[in-house]
């Protein structure tokens, strides 16, 4: 009965709760031994996750994972919202708490729970299924984040949902039927007019708000040519035309194709100085500090106002095969 109830899970995402064990014929005190085992986990009153993809898993998948044994265990109307939506769509979240489940229920207004927040159900005007997740749609999660939780959390997520292929009008549509008033509308629309589909991580997005801060001229991904028209290479950020910052994330340089890929960064960013280009490379730690990069940034501008002005760049997406692209 035991296994049946676990492979049962494993068909749902991992996700099980106490009426599933029921149903299998799962005494209580056999779920709790499951628990005290470690072959799954409580994450919320009568809400469990099997351990491995728990413990395999990364906050915002953590969160995703949180939020199905949650919806499923509650056995209730009810959707997704918030974070929690854009975990389910495996959308990045950002400088927001994921131990929180955020869900429309049947309240009248919003009320916080052990570990849920519960939303009128009138609140969700679009719900959709993501394999067998009731959620809000993406351009409504987003806006959600935006309009409760600020820009750098709204446009990480705004970010990542217009490369997949939401639209712009779409994040504009939904921000202004959520919106309480029209100043928070207004302020909201500001906000999603910094988004860019362009970026391709969460580091870059924040890189860029950091750099725009400063009142710079940022442009994402751009293909950088020599005099010839050759590009040479594509670029995470161009700031001011003279300046690339590249974002590196998860880079390692051991071993013989570490190796091989630091030599290719170094020659990469040699032909990208020979074409008069300053490079200003940005880490994780180095978001914490943005007064260090904005000082890196502008001690880059003024050594490459020194110089002739580089050639032109232009945005946009190459074939790998025709321009060098840091796999960083």
């Amino acid at each position: 009965m035991t296994e049946d109830l676990l492979d049962a899970a494993a068909g749902r995402h991992g996700v099980l709760c106490a009426r599933d064990a029921a149903a299998a014929d799962v005494h209580p005190s056999t779920l709790a031994s499951l628990v005290r085992t470690g072959r799954i986990v409580r994450v919320r009153r009568g809400a469990y996750v099997l351990s491995g993809p728990w413990h395999a898993a990364m906050p915002d998948a953590r969160l995703a994972l949180r939020t199905r044994a949650v919806l499923h265990a509650r056995g209730v109307p009810g959707a997704a919202t918030h974070q929690s939506a854009l975990a389910v769509h495996a959308l990045p979240v950002h400088a927001v708490p994921t131990t929180v489940v955020d869900a429309t229920g049947p309240v009248s207004r919003n009320r916080t729970e052990a570990g849920l927040r519960l939303h009128p159900l009138a609140s969700a005007p679009t719900v959709v299924d993501v394999d067998g997740c009731p959620t809000v749609d993406v351009a409504t999660a987003v806006a959600q984040v935006l309009l409760r939780s600020g820009r750098t959390p709204g446009i990480v997520a705004a970010d990542a949902a217009l490369r997949r292929g939401t639209s712009v009008d779409a994040l504009h549509a939904a921000v202004a039927a959520l919106a309480s008033t029209t100043h928070a509308a207004g302020r909201a629309g500001r906000m999603l007019a910094t988004a860019d589909p362009a970026s391709e991580s969460v580091g870059e997005t924040l890189t860029r708000l950091l750099l725009r801060d400063q009142g710079w001229a940022v442009e994402s991904q751009v293909r950088v040519a020599d005099q010839g028209g050759h590009v040479v290479a594509r670029v995470d950020l161009l700031v001011e035309g003279r300046v690339v910052v590249e974002f590196d994330g998860l880079v390692k340089y051991e071993g013989a194709q570490g190796r091989a890929a630091l030599a290719a960064e170094k020659r990469r960013e040699d032909a990208l100085r020979a074409l008069g280009y300053e490079v200003v490379r940005v880490v994780w730690s180095d978001l914490d500090r943005p007064g260090h990069v904005a000082r890196s940034v502008r001690a880059a501008l003024a050594r490459a106002a020194g110089r002739p002005a580089a050639p032109r760049s232009a945005r946009g997406d190459l074939d790998g095969r025709a321009c060098s692209r840091r796999t960083g």
